[in-house]
């Protein structure tokens, strides 16, 4: 691979997310407040305009982060708390609403990093004069520690982006017991060379991931790291009482000279957490004295929709930008009845999805989903092979199940968490209509993906949401659908448990393939190919709907973290006016 490839195939991703976002977005990519025309559902833009340093911002949460030690955090809107407040990576996405958030910008490299011999090697330099809390240096060595703590068993949970793709990985325990990568070089301490299976053309967007961030192996403490990460970010843990509060505060030797990207407004962050239903929109809604200074972590419930858009004040005060995820119903095809194909494609045509948009807030913040690619992987278009209406075909789901012997239907189980219990029942509803009789387990937020993530005692149906780590198809169908991914703990993403030989030997192609418009193609194409074998059904294409208190500034729904509030330029308009 050539230098020239590799920017051709930025250009390339950057466009396939720009026609994506455009398709659907209706505000203001251009940053500044907007005008109340442009606010809304569906609106992007910055609220509040820019932050004032210092203050404390509040954000208020409904569950605790699930992870946060870097070689364990992978779910989306924890990976922006992570990279933007504790720890940086080598490279990382610019602060911008739009498109611009999709750009790539070095973190603690020099550059975007320099790929040799095909595509196969890469060499990153840090830059001088990055420390950590307590002032020591970070190094080389330390990045290249945490990626190999992404392969410990005990860690889980974490993206596994380096056992894909570094060479010479097969049978790797992690460090713990003293061995150590060849495939990763470290020639001195500001020099790390990455040996790779195969050329990946996109790899300076695969170091965003916080695999690939900085643990000093002074540091290590296993599984207990996840409860005080030591920082290389703008700000360090003061204190952590799991499921109820955490606190930020500055880490003063941060330098901001050495990052383009954070902004560090406020002198400290306090996250809240346990709030139950609608209490953090009213509260945010009402936005009386710390709450003023507050954003919500979890989704606007649905049931606030209303109250928000019906007033002037404070719908300048929501953002909701696409998540760019697709919203799934995995069937589990590793035991009856989801093992019998005619089983899952019945219920492609039973589940009726404009229920679940119903009950997810209705149209204004979803789209009904026809494919398993969001149209952000798709150059904005929005495939639909089964041609399924959306209301679904409780008809020709009950002949395709007694085509498979199953004339009356059957009974299964479906594990949600509990803020999806609504849409739960909505699914419970109009699976009946087809004599599937389903039973509802709904599990705290904290641990679902633990939960759903346990092969030997997942359940038969889970509702789960895949986003792409970059714009890249790359990043999609290999992490939900390839059955060498799965694992008996911590499994993620292949939540159907799906292993089918001819997909996973179409996907090794397809990883071979150094045109990056060919291989968009051929992801496309597998798509519709997965879909006619049903391990899942697509739901939604969502929005993240999320309130503002009135003394909050920088704020917007960054698109590559689901539409979550990017914490790297966020603060307040008046920090005078916080508390805490």
């Amino acid at each position: 691979m050539t230098k020239r490839m590799h920017v051709a195939l930025a250009a390339s991703l950057a466009t396939s997310l720009v026609l994506g976002l455009g398709a659907c977005s209706t505000g203001n990519d251009s940053g500044g407040e907007t005008s109340d025309d442009g606010r809304g559902p569906g609106a992007t833009g910055v609220i509040g305009g820019t932050p004032k340093k210092g203050g404390t911002l509040t954000v208020l949460s409904n569950q605790d982060f699930s992870h946060l030690d870097p070689a364990r955090n992978w779910v989306m809107p924890n990976m922006d708390f992570g990279v933007r407040l504790l720890y940086r990576t080598l490279t990382t996405f610019k602060a911008a609403p739009g498109a611009e958030g999709s750009e790539i910008v070095p973190d603690l490299a020099t550059d975007l990093g320099r790929p040799s011999e095909g595509g196969k090697v890469w060499t990153f330099t840090l830059k001088k004069g990055l420390k950590y809390e307590d002032g020591s240096p970070v190094k080389a060595q330390d990045i290249k520690y945490n990626v190999e703590r992404s392969f410990s068993p005990d860690l889980t949970g974490g993206p596994d982006y380096a056992q894909q793709y570094l060479a010479d990985t097969e049978g790797y325990q992690g460090p713990l017991k003293g061995k150590h990568l060849k495939s990763i070089e470290v020639p001195d301490d500001h020099t790390l060379v990455f040996h790779l299976k195969r050329p990946v053309a996109e790899f300076s967007y695969t170091v965003t991931l916080p695999t690939f961030s900085p643990v000093p192996e002074s540091r290590e403490k296993g599984v207990q790291y996840d409860l005080r990460p030591f920082s290389s970010g703008p700000y360090k843990i003061a204190r952590y009482d799991r499921g109820k509060q955490m606190v930020l505060v500055r880490n003063k030797h941060w330098d901001p000279d050495t990052d383009s990207v954070r902004k560090a407004y406020p002198d400290k962050i306090v996250v809240k957490m346990g709030f139950k239903g609608g209490q953090i929109d009213d509260r945010i809604i009402a936005s009386q004295g710390a709450d003023a200074s507050a954003v919500e972590w979890a989704d606007m419930q649905p049931a606030s929709v209303s109250k928000v858009l019906s007033n002037k004040e404070t719908k300048k005060r929501l953002t909701a930008e696409l998540t760019g995820c697709t919203d799934m119903l995995h069937l589990n095809t590793s035991r009856a009845p989801f093992d019998d194909p005619k089983v899952r494609e019945a219920m492609q045509y039973a589940v009726d999805k404009d229920g679940q948009m119903t009950a997810n807030g209705g149209p204004a913040l979803n789209e009904v989903a026809t494919a398993y690619l969001p149209p952000s992987l798709t150059g904005g278009n929005k495939s639909d092979v089964l041609r399924v209406e959306p209301g679904g075909d409780p008809a020709k789901a009950k002949k395709l199940l007694a085509e498979a012997g199953k004339p009356k239907g059957f009974k299964t189980t479906l594990t949600v968490s509990t803020g999806d219990k609504s849409r739960a029942e909505a699914l419970q509803e109009s699976l009946s209509r087809s004599g599937i009789e389903v039973k509802i387990q709904a599990v705290d937020p904290s641990v679902y993906y633990d939960t759903i993530g346990d092969t030997k005692n997942a359940p038969d149906m889970a509702i789960s949401g895949w986003c792409p780590d970059y714009p890249s198809g790359s990043t999609f169908l290999p992490f939900i659908f390839d059955g060498r991914t799965i694992k008996e703990k911590g499994n993620q993403g292949n939540y159907a448990q799906f292993r089918d030989e001819e997909v996973m030997k179409r996907m090794d192609e397809i990883a071979d393939m150094s045109d990056p418009t060919k291989a968009n193609k051929a992801w496309i194409e597998l798509d519709a190919q997965i879909m006619a074998k049903s391990p899942s059904v697509p739901l939604l294409w969502e929005r993240k709907p999320l309130l503002a208190g009135s003394n909050i500034a920088g704020a917007f729904g960054h698109p590559m973290w689901t539409g979550q509030f990017d914490y790297a330029v966020i603060g307040l308009k008046n920090p005078d006016k916080s508390q805490g």
